[in-house]
């Protein structure tokens, strides 16, 4: 079991890191005020109603373009070890110490009365006080 939770961990991970540094565009193409095309990889189509120059400047263009930019990170960020200081290099070995033993298995197993057997009872106390449980 722990063996998978640390499997599906760095799984989980590695993935955090590719998403943090992908970056994609999504284009759509409106004509009037419905949607026509989308693209995840390249340029939208147009619907096929470009104006010409000469109207353009009588009438308004009907279509348009929308571009949406999703920007990854670029740069990584990398700590070295030098810079963390001698409190924080305590605090992490305690903490790393105090979180394994979290995980050791107790394997001694207690067989101090394995032979024992109780000793005789040479009176009745029950009898001997009369108190009897109802």
């Amino acid at each position: 079991m722990k063996n998978l939770l640390i499997k599906i961990s760095s799984f989980l991970l590695a993935f955090l890191v590719l998403f943090s540094t992908f970056s994609f565009t999504v284009e759509k193409h409106y004509c009037g005020d419905f949607l026509v095309d989308v693209s995840f990889t390249g340029r939208a189509d147009s619907c096929g109603m470009q104006m010409e120059k000469v109207a353009q400047t009588k009438k308004k263009n009907c279509c348009k373009d929308e571009v949406h930019k999703i920007e990854g990170q670029d740069k990584l960020q990398f700590h070295k070890i030098e810079k963390i200081s001698f409190e924080k290099q305590q605090f992490l070995t305690a903490f790393v110490i105090s979180y394994a033993d979290l995980f050791v298995n107790n394997e001694s197993e207690n067989n101090l009365y394995k032979d024992f057997s109780p000793p005789d009872i040479r009176l009745d106390y029950q009898v001997l006080y009369q108190t009897f449980l109802i």
